[in-house]
């Protein structure tokens, strides 16, 4: 929950028309915010926790079951890349992503015209019998640290009630597609509006659909409580993105992650249980975002997507362990129908020096079976944690096994594919194929009798000849309790974020929850109070102020004793201009406040400084608007000391603009240099020149941005601070494939040394 403070288009090369919006829908000032579709009565309260896919669908990358079980029977042991049981192999959808499976179709991320300057990143849904494209939406990746051959890194999740998908890309765009058109309904850039990370790693976590909510998360560096990085779990209006609630884990992570969360039903409560960024695994109200319990297991990532049967939870890490860090990796299994802080003497096994980080477990019988890092296959009795079979597959694994009948299929990285069957005594091996150039990092989808099996190579279909389709029907799943108590526990106030435009509109609502974190009603009659301008209407409508300048503003919805605070954000038309003189960071920014702090500046005035010191985020980016906007100017006065931590250093850092997702970068190697996805550089596209500066001098850069004739047109300058301005630019560049729309930011390495900033401004071309 948030506090107040004490003072104050993306380019789209699809098959299909798009319609893109964000949160603000459009600038008109009579403008509203889509309703929220969170139903009146409580009828999805006594309904199962998680989707109700058909059991021949695969709609999570964990089958229907979210617990990598498939009820399909008659599945070949055995395939070969010479021709048996091979169905289908399709190249151009290779992927590391598992792909999933609805109504016929299937659906994955894919490499975009790789090693080309026509790179980008597409979802693409394909017939799932003939391998045949049916739709694909393309969209470019920009300012990501991440490689391309990571693309892919998240598998989308479907949704069988609306027939949507849902995509988190590797630059952390997040896109509601129609599962039959690929008609793009919502989209939302959560790098510019919440500061998601994408960093060299490529760990993007994956979407969950729970009701009316699609639910994401990933490393935030927002604005004020929200600047400091933390892992960071987002719910958000299925329908039309809007956010309804946000929770925070332990700030400062070592790592980003990919856990994905699962639904359940714990102590009578409907219950999402994931690996956190910050090394604990959570269950949460999916309703609420309140968390039920935590177990701290080790001080970084948990990247397993935790397995959950009859309460018991299972899990594993390769990281270090919270009560003994000269240990690497655990397996464990705890009771999750509990609340609070789960300490290590209440679990019900802990296996110390397994390094199981990457594959998810499965349980077959009395028996959970995980795979380490290292291609070690061992199942453990799930009541004692007893080690009661081990075999050895391959060296490197991150892939998860996935049952049918009883029968564990698998890929190791290096394209060995597995056939196993354990037995009361050991695990026996059915079938083993060699797929030689193939990567594997996904798992095996199934559906209606065939298999689907992604390599960096191609996407295989494998099955019998003549495809039977059988399956048992889905088994019953845990059911909440139907609402009995009525007593109001928490308020949510929603939308939870807001961005907005002078005097624009937005609907909000008031929501009550029981205990147990069950829906009961809206609050028509809660009171609502207005910190940082804007004003609220007696049916709940906020206009936002109307003054020039880029604001914050906190929501406070009071019933009692309870209490719930949305904020937003007013971001006005251009021009912006920014000196600093009031000594502040301004509260608007994303990604800003933790890495830059006021400061008097070398010569004369203040301006910021961009921090050398902090453990996280020496190299960052920050955003200073919405990032629907285009053709503009950005300019700013940057200066690079010679010294980190007051200590002389040879090398200088780097800094510039960020302007429509293209930055202009004075590197400290001497160049100077417009990017748009930082690790292609030229391959995707990028311009670079020679170009001398010193350190302790200011220097203007500025960067012009244009759509024209179907390109970005990109113009940079940089001139010593003082002197004239060059008429000419010192920079040019043309992108073909361009990014037409993006918020005007800020871009600093401060690792080898400090940087100073002052008087930012953007004014529209």
């Amino acid at each position: 929950m948030f506090v107040p403070p004490k003072t104050k288009a993306f380019v789209r090369r699809s098959l299909h028309t798009v319609q893109s919006f964000g949160l603000a829908v459009g600038l008109a000032t009579t403008l509203a915010f889509p309703c929220l579709s969170q139903a009146e009565d409580e009828s999805n309260n006594t309904s199962s926790a998680g989707n109700k896919a058909k059991p021949t669908d695969w709609v999570h990358w964990r089958g229907p079951l979210q617990n990598g079980q498939s009820l399909e029977k008659g599945l070949p042991d055995t395939f070969s890349a010479a021709g048996e049981n091979l169905l289908w192999r399709k190249e151009e959808f290779a992927t590391r992503a598992t792909p999933i499976v609805m109504n016929g179709r299937l659906y994955t991320i894919c490499r975009s015209n790789p090693d080309s300057t026509k790179e980008a990143e597409k979802t693409v849904c394909v017939n799932a019998v003939t391998g045949e494209l049916i739709w694909e939406s393309i969209h470019n990746i920009f300012l990501s640290d991440a490689p391309a051959e990571r693309v892919g890194w998240a598998s989308l999740v479907g949704d069988p009630e609306t027939d949507k998908v849902y995509m988190l890309g590797l630059g952390c765009l997040f896109q509601c597609l129609d599962g039959k058109t690929g008609k793009i309904l919502w989209e939302k850039s959560m790098l510019e509006e919440y500061g998601m990370l994408s960093t060299y790693g490529g760990r993007t976590n994956f979407p969950v659909v729970f009701e009316d909510m699609v639910i994401i998360s990933g490393v935030f560096t927002g604005w004020d409580q929200t600047s400091v990085p933390a892992h960071r779990i987002l719910a958000l209006d299925k329908s039309t993105g809007a956010p309804i609630w946000m929770t925070s884990t332990r700030v400062r992570p070592e790592d980003t992650t990919y856990s994905t969360p699962v639904f359940t039903v714990l102590n009578g409560q409907a219950a999402m249980v994931l690996g956190a960024a910050d090394g604990a695994v959570y269950a949460l109200q999916p309703r609420t975002g309140k968390v039920i319990w935590k177990y701290q297991a080790s001080p970084r990532g948990i990247n397993v997507t935790p397995l959950v049967e009859d309460g018991i939870v299972y899990c594993g890490h390769g990281e270090q362990n919270e009560t003994d860090r000269t240990v690497l990796g655990a397996v464990f299994a705890f009771d999750g129908n509990t609340t609070g802080d789960i300490t290590i003497d209440k679990l019900l096994w802990n296996i110390p020096k397994r390094t199981v980080s990457r594959s998810s477990p499965v349980k077959i019988d009395n028996r959970v079976y995980f795979v380490d890092d290292g291609g070690a296959m061992f199942g453990v009795n799930a009541k004692t944690g007893e080690v009661e079979v081990e075999k050895k597959l391959g060296r490197i694994m991150f892939g998860s096994l996935v049952v049918s009948e009883g029968k564990m299929y698998i890929g190791e990285n290096s394209g060995v594919i597995h056939t196993l069957k354990p037995t009361a005594t050991s695990i026996e091996s059915l079938g083993k194929t060699s797929l030689r150039g193939n990567e594997v990092f996904g798992s095996f989808a199934i559906s209606n009798g065939r298999l689907y099996l992604p390599t960096t190579t191609a996407l295989y279909c494998i099955g019998k000849s003549e495809i039977k389709v059988d399956a048992d029907p889905m088994p019953k799943l845990p059911v909440e309790p139907k609402v009995a108590d009525k007593t109001v526990a928490h308020i949510q106030t929603c939308p939870v974020e807001l961005l907005l435009s002078p005097g624009q509109k937005a609907k909000l609502q008031v929501r009550a929850y029981n205990a147990a974190g069950q829906y009961l009603r809206l609050l028509t009659d809660a009171t609502i109070t207005i910190e940082g301008g804007g004003s609220v209407s007696d049916d709940q409508i906020f206009t936002a102020p109307t003054e020039t300048t880029g604001s914050a503003f906190y929501i406070t919805a009071t019933s009692g004793e309870l209490k719930s605070i949305a904020r937003g954000r007013v971001i006005p038309a251009l021009p912006w201009k920014f000196d600093f003189e009031d000594k502040k960071v301004p509260l608007h920014w994303i990604g800003a406040a933790y890495r830059h702090l006021p400061f008097e500046l070398p010569n004369s005035g203040n301006g910021l400084v961009k921090i050398s010191t902090i453990p996280k985020g020496v190299r960052s980016q920050a955003f200073l608007g919405k990032p629907n906007v285009h053709d503009y100017t950005v300019q700013a006065e940057v200066y690079a000391t010679d010294t980190k931590n007051k200590v002389p250093t040879t090398k200088l850092p780097d800094m510039g603009v960020v302007n429509q997702r293209y930055t202009l970068a004075l590197e400290g190697s001497q160049k100077l240099q417009i990017r748009s996805w930082v690790s292609l550089g030229e391959q995707r596209f990028a311009k670079t020149i020679p170009f001398d500066w010193q350190a302790n001098t200011w220097y203007t850069v500025k960067l012009r941005s244009e759509n024209k004739d179907g390109k970005a047109v990109l113009q940079g300058k940089v001139w010593k601070t003082g002197e004239a301005e060059p008429e000419s630019w010192t920079i040019e560049g043309e992108d073909a494939l361009p990014n037409t729309v993006g918020s005007p930011g800020l871009f600093g390495n401060s690792t080898d040394a400090e940087i100073y900033i002052d008087n930012v401004s953007v004014t529209a071309n």
